[in-house]
């Protein structure tokens, strides 16, 4: 049993953190693109992307990697060299995934409720692929863990403040159907990540 346990618990190589992040990225970036398309929202940094690129000419994929500059400071203090990295090439994959995808993909009828609740799994998986592999999309969420590590706030209830805030702006961007859309689609995908992501369940 403790072979077991030990064998459990021998990281995964670079090579493979380094596919995992192309896969879990690339599916993160087709669930947003299906949140785009559709009209929708979601919370953290993807959600303040979706909101800045709904109100200017802006892309998505060039707002979303600018936004989370600033934080890969915060990453390195907090979770080192190494998660930074992978979380600054994750992010940089999934806003050119982000940009890639209409030039191959092309929705002529899409139910925008299916497609918020639909693109939030993909990206519920995606998240689960990354964190496996010990790397993040960085922004909010390293921002509250560096505020609770810094003066005790709790990271939980400073990323939940983020996306009450990101809600209530968006009823000056989205209908009021689209954004019950969204905040059923932010709490599918809350639940994909507390279900699979238990250190419990899964050492890597």
């Amino acid at each position: 049993m403790d072979k077991v346990f030990q064998s459990a618990r021998i990281s995964h190589s670079r090579v493979e953190d380094g596919l995992a992040i192309v896969l879990g990225t690339f599916v993160v970036s087709f669930g947003v693109l299906m949140l785009k398309k559709a009209g929708a929202l979601t919370g953290s940094s993807a959600g303040i992307a979706f909101l800045i690129s709904y109100v200017t000419s802006l892309s998505f994929s060039s707002v979303f990697f600018l936004i989370n500059l600033p934080f890969y400071w915060l990453a390195v203090q907090r979770m080192g060299w190494e998660f930074t990295l992978k979380t600054f090439f994750a992010v940089g994959l999934v806003s050119l995934f982000t940009y890639i995808h209409p030039l191959f993909v092309h929705f002529t009828a899409l139910n925008p409720f299916y497609a918020t609740l639909f693109g939030n799994i993909l990206i519920g998986f995606g998240f689960i692929v990354l964190f496996r592999h010990r790397a993040s999309l960085g922004g909010i969420n390293i921002l509250a863990l560096w505020l609770q590590d810094r003066i005790g706030l709790s990271a939980g209830k400073l990323q939940m403040a983020v996306d009450i805030c990101i809600l209530l702006i968006s009823l000056l961007v989205v209908s009021t159907p689209m954004l019950v859309a969204s905040i059923l689609g932010a709490m599918m995908l809350n639940c994909i990540i507390a279900i699979n992501h238990r250190p419990d369940r899964y050492i890597a």
